[in-house]
């Protein structure tokens, strides 16, 4: 199949990695170097360009896409490209959407499937994964809630061990959860199960209490 992805972002080089091998894969990016690693890295074709522009999305051949994957950072671009696909005709249009409140705008511009689960959110979550052992994304009623990116060091007790092991610590803060983990190193994002192994150069994606995130770096990172 051909498949267009717009957006060359962490959930598009994610989707990119699991398509490429069997189907045609573009991926279109307004970032030349991006761009260029996509195409060196993956194997897929990058187009440099806007992809809510009709110039761009024929050069990327959406006149013979069979699927259209918007995940680009806002839900503005991932509805214009929605639209567009559709005055081309493609019957299968997915979009990564943020707030819900777009969700009867993108039904009606054409997508088939809306996606907006933590799975579907890596970019917003990984906007610049540094060094700093816990980094703040989101923060919601003063540390109620907060989503941080927990890097945990070379020595961690973490390291090897199955989360399942892991939770049955007496001091794993129940109102934590782990919504994902980041390799940098192989430059993917897993949703974690139970059985699921903490690798050296995982990035713990975390949900919960802004104390409670504390407690959970300094129970693993012992």
């Amino acid at each position: 199949m051909y498949i267009i992805i717009a957006g060359g972002g962490i959930v598009g080089k994610s989707i990119t990695k699991a398509l490429v091998k069997n189907h045609d894969v573009v991926v279109i990016d307004n970032d030349f170097a991006n761009c260029e690693k996509i195409t060196s890295g993956y194997g897929a074709v990058a187009v440099q360009g806007d992809a809510t522009n009709i110039n761009t999305l024929r050069e990327a051949g959406v006149e013979k896409c069979d699927y259209a994957l918007g995940v680009m950072g806002r839900d503005s671009e991932n509805l214009l490209f929605a639209l567009l696909c559709k005055n081309f005709d493609v019957k299968n249009i997915f979009v990564h959407m943020r707030d819900p409140e777009y969700r009867t705008a993108y039904i009606l511009a054409g997508a088939s499937n809306i996606g907006n689960s933590v799975q579907m959110m890596v970019d917003k979550f990984v906007l610049d994964i540094e060094n700093p052992a816990i980094r703040r994304v989101i923060s919601l009623s003063n540390g109620k809630a907060e989503v941080s990116i927990i890097t945990l060091g070379e020595k961690s007790k973490a390291l090897g061990q199955k989360i399942v092991d892991l939770v049955k610590g007496k001091n794993w803060p129940t109102d934590v959860v782990i919504a994902g983990m980041f390799n940098s190193e192989k430059d993917s994002f897993v949703i974690p199960r139970g059985n699921t192994v903490i690798e050296p150069k995982n990035q713990l994606f975390v949900v919960g209490p802004r104390d409670s995130i504390k407690a959970l770096y300094k129970y693993l990172d012992k």
